[in-house]
């Protein structure tokens, strides 16, 4: 069920306003101390987000807010100390009236949340410290992390230099990084910090270190880490070692940024960490087959034939894809510009009508592309995302014009249905683990058409790109 946007107030600390907000009414209280940004309004437009903070508030009161200078709480000239953004930590909870908490760092976050933890035992229920570091110096020498830290580091520095373009994204979430999501991100950097304020957040952090005070945690600490993400998971295991009876989690995936990628199996994490239990399994997952498809050289087109000329092509070509959907049993979840995403419920239906509509736009003097995947995608919604749409996409943008490329798993559940393959060799799909084998569609024997028999497990998709 999704929550109702929560209201902001502010909590005064020393003469700073903290902006906060609090959702879910959970037998425990659970203060999320973000990152290297963030920005309480805007972040509860992006579904993906909203889905993350709804899933810990099904199980605790979930207190949110920004740190100073950065969102909906006061400018300040710059970051400032560890101690005082402790000061605004305890501040919100009093504000928030919660007398003991559970503190969730992230990031930049995690050091801040170490040292409440250290100072504030009788206030800190639990600790979860989520791709954190210790400390942030660039002396390999002298960092858990070593030699990839300091290029990690580097890479941060580099994509803030272009501030409010999105480029974070590639560092903190490359399952993510796309055109459309980096526009949404370069929104929400310029929204949630100045360009000085972020470089200066980055350039703090090289200053941070608090692992003289890891043996001072005398709370129960999860520290958890995705294996490949942008925190070398070297620092993750000097903190669990470092502090008593901690335990480590380490999850696979290479985002940074816990809201992307596998995001409910984070969140049930810290939920069986809290509570000694999780939520029975999402039933709004399922198992379907993807297609993306675009028109091959499309911006050369368009410019060629001018606009009118070129949305009466794209109309026609909408028409004849949405025809052979329907004839197929496709479900249409979204158009984007020249191309569409639909799902099937059976892949070889899928092949078939994306071999179709390739071979019927000829006729129309353009070529297409089509890319197709099988596996579980997550319903947040009215929208559709999971690791399976990623990879559905990356598919369709290495198809070649008039080609129809499929995944390997694809290819396996197609034995027997008449349809031959082109071994295209094993690739590297941007943001998504391990080789994947790709295969292009040689021959489809004809098939009769089939009526559209409607899919319950489908009434109400759309599409957000995760």
């Amino acid at each position: 069920m999704r929550l109702m946007h929560p209201e902001t107030r502010y909590a005064q600390s020393g003469d700073v306003n903290i902006a906060y907000q609090v959702v879910g009414n959970g037998p425990l209280d659970l203060v999320f101390v973000p990152g290297f940004v963030s920005h309480l309004d805007l972040q509860w437009a992006d579904p993906r987000i909203a889905r993350f903070f709804e899933k810990l508030a099904s199980f605790s009161r979930l207190i949110l807010f920004d740190k100073r200078g950065t969102g909906l709480s006061d400018p300040v000239a710059g970051p400032a100390p560890l101690e005082d953004r402790m000061d605004d930590v305890r501040a919100v909870m009093d504000a928030a009236g919660s007398e003991h908490a559970a503190l969730f760092g992230l990031s930049e976050g995690g050091p801040m949340s170490i040292l409440f933890a250290a100072t504030y035992p009788e206030r800190t229920r639990a600790l979860i410290l989520c791709g954190t570091f210790p400390t942030g110096t660039t002396d390999p020498r002298d960092n858990p992390g070593g030699q990839r830290w300091v290029d990690a580091f580097q890479r941060a520095r580099a994509a803030a230099e272009h501030w409010g373009e999105g480029r974070t994204l590639e560092i903190f979430a490359p399952s993510a990084d796309n055109e459309r999501d980096r526009a949404g991100r370069g929104i929400f950097e310029r929204s949630a910090a100045s360009p000085k304020m972020a470089q200066t957040v980055l350039d703090m952090l090289t200053e941070t270190d608090v692992r003289d005070l890891l043996p001072s945690v005398r709370v129960p600490t999860l520290v958890l880490h995705r294996a490949e993400e942008f925190v070398p998971v070297e620092c993750a295991r000097y903190m669990a070692e470092n502090i008593p009876g901690a335990r480590l989690t380490v999850l696979p995936g290479p985002d940074h940024i816990p809201f992307y990628g596998d995001a409910d199996g984070y969140a049930e994490e810290i939920e069986e960490f809290l509570t000694g239990a999780r939520h029975a399994p999402p039933s709004d997952r399922i198992l379907t087959t993807v297609m993306f498809s675009d028109i091959v050289a499309s911006t050369e087109r368009a410019a060629a034939l001018g606009d009118a000329r070129w949305r009466e092509l794209v109309g026609r070509h909408d028409e004849l894809t949405r025809a052979e959907l329907e004839r197929h049993r496709g479900r249409e979840v979204k158009t984007m510009g020249d191309g569409f995403l639909a799902t099937f419920d059976g892949p070889a239906r899928a092949i078939r009508c994306a071999r179709t509509i390739a071979d019927n736009v000829d006729a129309l003097d353009i070529e297409l592309r089509a890319g197709l995947h099988t596996g579980e995608c997550e319903l947040v919604g009215d929208d559709i995302g999971g690791l399976a749409v990623n990879i559905g996409a990356r598919i369709g943008a290495l198809a070649g014009a008039d080609e129809v490329l499929v995944s390997s798993t694809v290819k396996d559940l197609v034995v027997g249905s008449g349809i031959s393959f082109s071994d295209r060799g094993p690739h590297k799909l941007k943001g998504v683990p391990g080789e994947w084998h790709l295969f292009a569609v040689d021959q489809v024997e004809a098939q009769p058409s089939t009526q559209r028999v409607p899919d319950t497990r489908e009434q109400h998709l759309s599409f957000t790109d995760t």
